[in-house]
């Protein structure tokens, strides 16, 4: 079966890569991460004792240069990792998936589903002193509902009533059963009216690069390609919180750079690794831990998504025979050596609304060749079917450029 198809298919690869961080050192006072929700929850290892104030931890980014520092107009890990440190949201979440209250200290959902009450904290305020308000709750939820990347989260909001200054009710036009998740620190941030609200277009409203938030770290200064340096919010509503002094958020395009940076402890933590090959050179490290927690909660899959508007990907059948010809084992085994894991759909295993009970296409080369035959698309005088293109994303060669140069060896191969 030699086929030239540069495929496009949800392979649904959990990439539960490691994540790489520094220890402790005597120049870091810091003992304890803040706990304050973030892209790695679980990322830094710290002695165990009694925390104390003070440090400065930095973390390598390098999966792009943020699109905006704030997450209500934009997607993706620079921008959501940096924008939950300076926005608080209404809530927030456990380890075990359980919703803790964050700027709503408390909050109900209706037994039709179509309502869900925040009661917000008193005495909370942006950094720049002025109060947090239902109203800009719910500014903030029609933002995110408006410009977010991910419309679905909010797509069942009808409005948001605010019937006192610590009250907002949000309106569904059915249930939703993910609005509370929707509600974290990544994806919904709490965002000041009397700033965002001024006429000027959102996603690209100056603010989104010089941002004024409520969360546990103020902004202090964005260098454009370089850096994001934010310093503690000493007016935080958690008392006590953050411990830290300062936070730098290193961008950096070159991986082996970050590798280096986190090495010579120039920065301690790495929340998104690049190249699975290398982390047993990390992990070899007297001061660096790796773990693969980060990812767990929000499970980063990679997946090949097909044009359903070109033949011959129009026709399921088609769609069906590239699953079977892939061995996603491979991938997983040999080309990621073992750091990543097959999932089985869209949604990451470690999420509460995983369903294993799914269809599960193994590799089966003769189901391949039946499908590709009904489907009308029968092997030619050189053993070609069809071909295809495929596009891949640059940026991590070993996520997704390996795979791709796997993938067409696979679907042109005669031994198949």
């Amino acid at each position: 079966m030699r086929r030239t198809a540069a495929i496009a298919i949800l392979l649904a690869l959990a990439l539960q890569i490691p994540l790489a961080s520094c220890t402790a050192t005597e120049k870091d006072s810091e003992v304890e991460p803040n706990t304050t929700p973030t892209t790695t929850p679980a990322a830094v290892p710290t002695p165990v004792g009694e925390p104390r104030r003070g440090g400065e931890v930095v973390i390598t980014v390098g999966s792009g240069t943020p699109r905006s520092l704030s997450s209500a107009v934009a997607s993706g890990i620079p921008t959501f990792s940096i924008s939950a440190q300076i926005f608080a949201s209404p809530l927030r979440y456990d380890e075990k998936w359980n919703p803790q209250p964050y700027l709503a200290e408390s909050w109900e959902v209706s037994e039709d589903g179509l309502a869900v009450t925040l009661h917000l904290v008193q005495g909370a305020t942006f950094h720049d002193g002025q109060p947090i308000t239902s109203e800009d709750v719910a500014f903030s939820v029609m933002t995110v509902k408006t410009y977010h990347p991910f419309q679905s989260m909010f797509a069942p909001v009808e409005r948001v009533d605010t019937p006192d200054h610590h009250t907002a009710v949000i309106r569904l036009s059915r249930p939703h059963p993910a609005i509370l998740l929707a509600m974290s620190p990544a994806l919904l941030p709490i965002i000041p009216k009397h700033v965002y609200g001024d006429g000027q277009d959102l996603p690209t409203h100056p603010a989104n690069f010089a941002p004024i938030g409520s969360g546990p770290f103020r902004f202090v200064e964005y260098v454009p390609g370089e850096s994001v340096v934010l310093e503690r919010n000493e007016d935080y509503f958690i008392p006590g919180r953050p411990y830290l002094d300062q936070v730098v958020f290193r961008i950096e395009s070159d991986p082996n750079a970050q590798m280096i940076e986190l090495e010579r402890q120039e920065a301690h933590l790495m929340a998104n690794f690049p190249d699975p090959a290398e982390l047993s050179r990390l992990g070899a490290s007297k001061h660096l831990a790796v773990t693969d927690l980060g990812y767990k909660g929000t499970g980063a899959l990679n997946w090949l998504a097909f044009n359903l508007l070109r033949e011959p990907l129009s026709d399921k059948r088609v769609r069906q025979a590239i699953a079977y010809a892939v061995d996603r084992g491979f991938i997983t085994a040999y080309l990621h050596q073992g750091k990543s894991r097959v999932a089985t759909g869209p949604i990451a295993p470690d999420s509460p609304f995983y369903e294993a009970n799914v269809w599960k296409y193994e590799v089966d080369l003769e189901k391949a060749n039946s499908l590709l035959d009904e489907a009308g698309y029968p092997s030619g005088s050189d053993g070609t079917r069809f071909a295809l293109t495929l596009d891949y994303a640059p940026a991590y060669p070993n996520h997704q450029e390996v795979i791709a140069f796997y993938l067409r060896r696979q679907l042109v191969s005669n031994d198949n």
